[in-house]
């Protein structure tokens, strides 16, 4: 029992890894070139063939959130419960300000309509969106540290 609660919280800090690979990927290899010259840095985010992020987002939020959850409960009384309580009360924060703010305000700047010419004001947006989510993407790694700490605690009920 203890190596099948061990392998779920693994696949925990395993599913929260993907997220931080993922959001490291986009911010080296899209969101430099779409937020480029806005709007004609934006034609990979639009029309029939456009990038659908969404596509990934909207699965691995999801199961990481119920790995996170699962985990808890099966180490609720143990002194891993500490450290998974951080992590992920510390990532439904993060979630909920994407919600709020990151989606929304992607949304806005992505779906601006196709011209030659450099809007600055909205390039500026692109750049404070990318700032902002480069600060949210190092909170998510110090959760992850968190989270991965707990590893090195006992298992056993406290």
């Amino acid at each position: 029992m203890n190596n099948l609660k061990n392998l779920v919280y693994i696949l925990t800090c395993l599913s929260f890894s993907i997220i931080i690979g993922a959001a490291f990927y986009e911010h080296l290899a899209v969101w430099p070139r779409a937020f480029s010259a806005i709007p004609a840095s934006l034609t990979m985010h639009q029309g029939g063939y456009g990038l659908n992020a969404e596509a990934f987002w909207s699965i691995i939020h999801p199961i990481t959130l119920a790995l996170f959850i699962l985990t808890l409960i099966l180490f609720w009384k143990t002194k891993r419960r500490i450290n998974l309580l951080i992590s992920l009360l510390g990532y439904l924060l993060i979630i909920a300000v994407t919600g709020i703010y990151f989606v929304p305000e992607l949304v806005a700047i992505t779906t601006t309509e196709y011209a030659t010419t450099i809007d600055e004001a909205l390039t500026s947006r692109g750049q404070i969106w990318i700032n902002l989510s480069l600060l949210r993407l190092l909170l998510i790694v110090g959760l992850a540290v968190v989270l991965f700490f707990g590893l090195t605690k006992s298992n056993l009920k406290a």
